[in-house]
């Protein structure tokens, strides 16, 4: 059943939009059955977790941390997570760097743009994000890489706020990835998207979804 839902989702996809699997809560056997279908990233919110599956499989797959990162907890994947979606300030990509940088690694880092308009989402207003950029401090930041920016929309049927949410950090991101090119920080991904939006978000512009239950099924 897994291979299939991958195979029919892939299957709708242009080449360059990445399929992150969201695994979280999922057993290693699901797991396995989506790297036998050819699934190479999977994507985790809770660190422990991440590093119990890392520990057990392939070496090969890409592990993205997708969950809200508490500081404190960086420095148990730093020797292997492949991206991190939801950095929300300016402190937690110092500590990416500082635990990066004990492992002689360079980090991929994803800044968390606030879009929806429910109150429980974390992320930075595209404000915050400027300053963040645009600051001194950023670029002494050598052991991390700010690839793009990643952004949760609102829960809803609503097709048209929906869209309006996609399109402005769309926007956003083209106005970044034009002049957005230091040392450490070169636009690319827009990570958007998720099992009950993941066509709209693609039709406004992502290159990056992040799909759970229509590939794992329904968590309890």
């Amino acid at each position: 059943m897994i291979a299939k839902n991958l195979q029919h989702i892939q299957s709708n996809l242009s080449e360059n939009v990445t399929l992150v699997a969201v695994s979280k809560t999922k057993p290693i056997l699901d797991l396995e059955e989506a790297y036998n279908a050819g699934q190479r990233i999977f994507g985790e919110n809770k660190v422990q977790e991440m590093v119990d599956k890392y520990d057990y499989l392939p070496k090969d797959i890409q592990w993205h941390m997708i969950g809200h990162l508490q500081r404190n907890k960086v420095k148990y994947m730093a020797h292997f997570v492949s991206l991190i979606h939801g950095v929300d300030s300016l402190k937690t990509l110092k500590e990416i760097n500082k635990q990066a940088k004990k492992h002689n690694r360079i980090i991929d880092c994803l800044l968390q743009a606030r879009i929806a308009t429910e109150e429980t989402k974390f992320g930075l207003s595209f404000d915050e994000i400027n300053t963040v950029l645009s600051g001194e401090e950023i670029i002494e930041l050598e052991n991390i890489n700010i690839v793009g920016f990643m952004g949760m929309a609102t829960f809803t049927e609503n097709e048209q706020q929906l869209h309006t949410e996609f399109s402005s950090l769309k926007n956003f991101f083209d106005n970044h990835k034009l002049a957005t090119n230091t040392k450490n920080c070169k636009i690319q991904t827009l990570s958007m998207g998720m099992s009950g939006d993941y066509k709209l978000a693609i039709e406004n512009g992502s290159t990056m979804i992040r799909v759970g239950s229509s590939i794992f099924g329904l968590r309890n």
